[in-house]
């Protein structure tokens, strides 16, 4: 019988884990952290899905913020700028990032762009992740707080089917 779970499966192995998968990121993320904090930058993780409306929502935000808090963002997406030049449009700086593949930004690509010009003067720091309800939850990025947009067109019932996601967030 298995040790571990009692499943009866006298094939199971247990194997010890020395080091947290995401161990590396958990790090980078803590950096990420400190330099928020010591820049005075309140850095915000906007995560859902594909046209839940993460970019409107920084939108209107620029826009009800302009003049009165200095702020920027990291817009992340498989191929394109095209949320960040959105965003730019808006009034507020942006910087891209460019996932290729990866479904999430993970905290050495948002360190990266904390070196770009055009978020250095940012006191308000939005990180809109990939469009996903599934990854970008899983990775600590240095935000003070996350927060997932939902458009009631996607279903009532995404947060029992991403859990995680839900869990994870501060706002909804």
């Amino acid at each position: 019988m298995c040790d571990t779970c009692g499943c009866g499966d006298p094939h199971k192995v247990s194997v010890e884990i020395h080091e947290r998968i995401l161990s590396v990121n958990d790090r980078e993320a803590a950096h990420n952290r400190d330099h928020f904090t010591a820049h005075g930058v309140l850095a915000i993780n906007l995560m859902g899905s594909p046209g839940s409306g993460k970019t409107a929502v920084l939108e209107a935000t620029a826009r009800a913020f302009a003049g009165r808090v200095p702020g920027a963002a990291i817009a992340g997406d498989l191929e394109t700028e095209r949320d960040a030049e959105r965003l730019r449009s808006a009034g507020i700086p942006a910087r891209a990032i460019t996932t290729g593949s990866a479904c999430h930004l993970d905290a050495a690509m948002v360190h990266h762009a904390l070196h770009h010009d055009s978020v250095q003067a940012a006191r308000l720091l939005f990180i809109e992740n990939v469009g996903n309800l599934v990854c970008p939850a899983v990775y600590d990025l240095g935000q003070a707080f996350n927060v997932v947009a939902l458009a009631v067109t996607e279903g009532e019932d995404k947060p029992l089917k991403y859990p995680v996601m839900f869990r994870k967030a501060d706002l909804v």
